[in-house]
């Protein structure tokens, strides 16, 4: 199979995508918050996109299988570290925090996982994907506005805690479903 396939050319795009976003973010010019949040959106699409092509063209590769879930983090990560410069209460900086915790810790599990050859067990789950639909649409709520008290920043901290609620759930699945793996090391 090819390297450059369209799903994983959309992956890297996604890749690619994170430094105009994060530098947008911060450039003082009219309207920077929402082009930011719309190379943002960009980015949530083709987190889709790629999967569903993958499937429907039958270009799925061990690469993409790779690339898209770190593709997934950088994105959200990024989007999460330059939230909380903004909203540096810990109404918003606690949720982050075990956002990222949660990433780093599932990450070295999966990790624990491929070395024992069970990683097959912990891959994304419908309930891994909702979560990230759900940080991602949050995420938007707080990039594009300049007033933390709008109605949508407040939807933003609904939705954002209802991420964070799919975080640590789905953060207790993975342990559980890996603690056999985990209590024979």
């Amino acid at each position: 199979m090819k390297f450059w396939t369209i799903p994983n050319t959309l992956t890297a795009i996604r890749i690619m995508l994170i430094p105009i976003f994060v530098i947008l973010f911060y450039t003082p010019i009219k309207n920077h918050q929402l082009i930011a949040m719309g190379i943002f959106i960009i980015a949530a699409i083709t987190d889709w996109l790629d999967g569903f092509l993958a499937r429907h063209l039958n270009q799925t590769s061990r690469l993409g299988a790779f690339l898209d879930p770190v593709a997934d983090k950088l994105i959200v990560l990024s989007a999460l570290l330059i939230c909380a410069t903004k909203f540096t209460s810990p109404l918003f900086v606690i949720p982050a925090l075990v956002m990222l915790c949660r990433e780093i810790f599932i990450t070295a599990l999966r990790e624990w996982m491929a070395e024992v050859g069970k990683r097959a067990k912990i891959r994304v789950s419908i309930m891994g994907k909702i979560k990230t639909c759900l940080q991602m649409i949050a995420l938007c709520f707080f990039i594009s506005q300049p007033n933390q008290n709008s109605t949508l920043v407040i939807t933003g901290y609904i939705i954002f805690y209802i991420a964070a609620m799919l975080t640590i759930w789905s953060m207790i699945v993975y342990t559980r479903i890996s603690f056999k793996q985990l209590r024979s090391a």
